[in-house]
């Protein structure tokens, strides 16, 4: 035993084992409730399939002609799939928790588990993995259509196109960070889940989050206003993480942008355990 732990009190002690416990004994529940029911499956299935379509879509039906400048972030462009994919992710997420308030499925989890921010933690943890894996799984995808289908279509190294591909140090960082950026995409659903309580305007809320607020976005009619507002938006600053092009002209820099979808997240997670915690089941 070292010094450390040996000095500190064996209540203390006692109780972060306790707590230690009880988060992998509602981890094991969530991880049961989530594989017996065939919902989460498909969705997790659907978010793969759904971002490789549409990726892959995306760049056959995108050609550059021999006597052409064609100004294509070709590594962008392979992971368009990623913004149809999130509407599944934000579905999925929302799902986990809201169903069961309208089975009242709920109030049997927490007579159970009466450390609620634990019971939202294993939720949070659950899902968040199992987007990555499935979010890992549509990115390689949706990357290695880019690197087979668009040299074809006149996207090559002899024309100064870098290769779709993970060797490629800016392809790497775009595409791990599609896969976390999904997962932030999961969390702050799963935190507005939480707040709401109701599946339909849940989903109905992050759907305009991720949508329909960069559209109102590209109505400001002050330039200099519409980049401050894009640098906090989730989606528009998240995304730039899959910018490998025209960098100095993004309204934040990638990782910074990654960071304000995080931030986002955050807040959302947050506000759901002070949600869960003071209201009612």
């Amino acid at each position: 035993m070292s010094a450390a732990a040996a000095t500190q009190p064996a209540p203390a002690m006692a109780a972060a084992a306790a707590r230690g416990a009880s988060l992998r004994h509602a981890l094991r529940a969530e991880w049961t409730k989530l594989r017996t029911v065939p919902g989460p499956a498909w969705l997790l299935l659907g978010i793969a399939a759904l971002t490789i379509a549409v990726s892959a879509a995306a760049v056959g039906a995108t050609h550059c002609p021999q006597n052409l400048t064609c100004p294509v972030d070709t590594t962008k462009l392979s992971l368009t799939g990623i913004q149809f994919g999130q509407a599944v992710v934000a579905i999925l997420a929302v799902l986990a928790f809201c169903n069961e308030y309208s089975t009242g499925m709920i109030r049997v989890t927490l007579a159970a588990m009466p450390r609620r921010h634990t019971v939202f933690a294993a939720k949070a943890i659950l899902i968040a993995g199992l987007v990555l894996v499935a979010g890992a799984v549509a990115v390689f995808g949706s990357v290695l259509a880019g690197h087979l289908i668009l040299p074809g279509h006149g996207f090559t190294a002899a024309r100064g196109f870098q290769p779709v591909w993970l060797s490629y140090g800016p392809a790497l960082r775009a595409a791990c960070g599609s896969v976390l950026y999904l997962a932030l995409i999961a969390l702050l659903s799963l935190g507005v889940a939480v707040i709401v309580r109701d599946s339909a305007v849940a989903i109905g809320t992050v759907l305009a989050l991720l949508y329909l607020f960069p559209i109102v976005l590209a109505f400001i009619g002050n330039e200099h206003w519409q980049h401050r507002l894009e640098r906090w938006t989730p989606t528009i600053a998240g995304l730039t993480i899959q910018d490998t092009t025209g960098l100095r002209s993004l309204p934040i820099t990638p990782w910074a942008g990654l960071g304000v979808l995080a931030i986002w997240a955050g807040a959302a997670l947050l506000a759901g355990t002070l949600a869960l915690r003071l209201r009612d089941a």
